[in-house]
């Protein structure tokens, strides 16, 4: 295997006293508004088998059923 260059700053191994203490949580709250987790089905699953091909699927229904009803909202967040 080879050796990966640490830098002056990096050392082979650390404590869990060198650390500090962590906090629990401390990003739960940013997370969950960031990110949306659904699960599939299996059969959905074989039919959609990556990240992208959910969210082009999607897309596109969204796409479809906005042509359909004649709304022209923006598909994407504006901040």
């Amino acid at each position: 295997m080879r050796k990966v260059n640490r830098g002056k700053d990096m050392r082979e191994e650390y404590n869990k006293e060198d650390l500090g203490a962590g906090k629990r949580g401390k990003f739960y709250k940013k997370y969950n508004q960031s990110n949306n987790i659904v699960l599939l089905k299996p059969e959905e699953a074989k039919v959609f088998p990556t990240e992208d091909a959910v969210n082009d699927a999607l897309l596109s229904l969204i796409k479809v059923s906005k042509a359909a009803t004649g709304k022209k909202k923006s598909l994407h967040k504006t901040p």
